[in-house]
C-alpha cells in the first residue's frame, strides 16, 4: 500500500487504528535497536497479539503508541493520529482515545474500586453526574458489581486486573493496549481476563495485547504478530504462539 493510500485510510478513521511503517527505535548508548524496520497495521475492531520473548521489543512498541517514546525513524500512527509528529499539547488527546492495561495493575492504593475507576474521568474533566452514571455500568461490565467499596489490597490479583481494565474502559477508548496483562495471574484468572478482553473486543473496541503466555495465545486463535530481536518475523491472521511448521 502506498503512503498516500495509507494516509487516506487514517484520515477517514474507518479501517486502521494502528499503522507502523519501517519503525526503528534506538536507545542512546545501546548498539542494538529495540525495534528494527517494524511495519504492520491493525484494523478497527481487530484483536491481535504481539508475542515474543522478553527483550523482543513488545513494551517499546506500546510506549511508542502512547507517545512515551519517539521512533528514531519510520512512522507510527494510532487512533487516526501521526504519533511521532504530535505536539506535546495534543498527546493527552491521543491517550484519552487509548486505554492501557499493565501487568502490575497500577491502582491507587488509597482509593476503593469505584474511586480508582472514577479517577480517570475526573482527570479528564467529566462532571460528577457523568462520572456517577458511568462507573457502576463499567464495573458491572467487568464483573465487579458489589465490590465498589473494596480497596485494592482486599482484592485478588484477577480482581485487581479487572479494576485496571474497567479504568481503561470507562473512558470508552477506541483502542485498548494490554501489556502483559496476565503476567502476574494464575491460570484461572488468566482465562477470565482474556475472556473479558475478548468480550470487550466483540463490542467493537480494538485490542492489541502484548504477551509471552503461550497458552493464552494458543487458546485464543487470533492474529499473532511475532517480534524477535526487534523485528517482525511472523504475522499470522489466525495463529498460535509458535510458528506452525508445514
Amino acid at each position: 500500500m502506498s503512503g498516500k493510500a495509507r494516509s487516506l485510510r487514517l484520515s477517514q478513521g474507518v479501517l486502521t487504528v494502528i499503522s507502523l511503517v519501517n519503525v526503528v527505535k534506538r536507545y542512546p548508548g545501546v548498539k542494538k535497536p529495540a525495534l528494527s524496520g517494524v511495519s504492520f497495521d491493525v484494523a478497527r475492531g481487530e484483536f491481535a497479539f504481539v508475542v515474543g520473548a522478553s527483550g523482543s521489543g513488545k513494551s517499546t512498541l506500546v510506549r511508542l503508541l502512547l507517545a512515551e517514546e519517539k521512533a528514531t525513524s519510520g512512522s507510527v500512527h494510532a487512533v487516526g493520529r501521526d504519533v511521532g509528529a504530535l505536539p506535546r499539547r495534543e498527546i493527552p488527546a491521543l491517550r484519552r482515545a487509548i486505554g492501557v492495561v499493565f501487568q502490575d495493575y497500577r491502582l491507587l492504593p488509597d482509593r476503593d474500586v469505584a474511586g480508582n475507576v472514577a479517577y480517570v474521568l475526573h482527570v479528564l474533566g467529566h462532571n460528577p453526574a457523568d462520572v456517577a452514571a458511568a462507573v457502576p455500568g463499567t464495573l458491572e461490565m467487568v464483573g465487579l458489581a458489589g465490590l465498589e467499596h473494596r480497596l485494592p489490597h482486599e482484592l485478588s490479583g484477577g480482581e485487581q486486573q479487572r479494576v485496571a481494565i474497567a479504568r481503561a474502559l470507562v473512558k470508552r477508548p477506541e483502542l485498548i493496549l494490554a501489556d502483559e496483562p496476565t503476567g502476574n495471574l494464575d491460570p484461572a484468572a488468566t482465562r477470565e481476563i482474556v475472556d473479558l478482553l475478548t468480550r470487550i473486543n466483540a463490542d467493537g473496541t480494538t485490542v492489541l495485547m502484548a504477551t509471552h503466555d503461550e497458552q493464552v495465545v494458543d487458546a485464543a486463535r487470533r492474529r499473532v504478530i511475532e517480534l524477535r530481536d526487534g523485528k517482525v518475523v511472523r504475522d499470522d491472521p489466525v495463529g498460535g504462539y509458535a510458528r506452525q511448521e508445514a
